[in-house]
């Protein structure tokens, strides 16, 4: 003879069963857009720091005249 193994509806136990799980969290929208203007607002930053930042200069300082030679060259005057 022929028996069934359960009684329980399986169908209706795996449902209650899903019921039963903690939801699962869903990252927030809010921080992403935070994060991506916090990284827009810092290069935007940095951005502006390089255009208003005195170039960077380099002088020549003054040529010591070689044995052979009289003239002197001075700063100014590389440039």
């Amino acid at each position: 003879m022929a028996h069934a193994d359960s009684v329980l509806d399986h169908e209706a136990m795996a449902y209650a069963k899903g019921l039963l799980k903690p939801p699962l969290e869903k990252d927030s929208v809010l921080a992403a857009l935070a994060a991506a203007l916090f990284a827009a607002v810092s290069a935007l930053a940095f951005a502006v720091a390089m255009v208003m930042a005195p170039p960077v200069t380099t002088s020549r300082l003054a040529l010591e005249p070689s044995s052979g030679s009289s003239e002197i060259v001075s700063a100014s005057e590389n440039n």
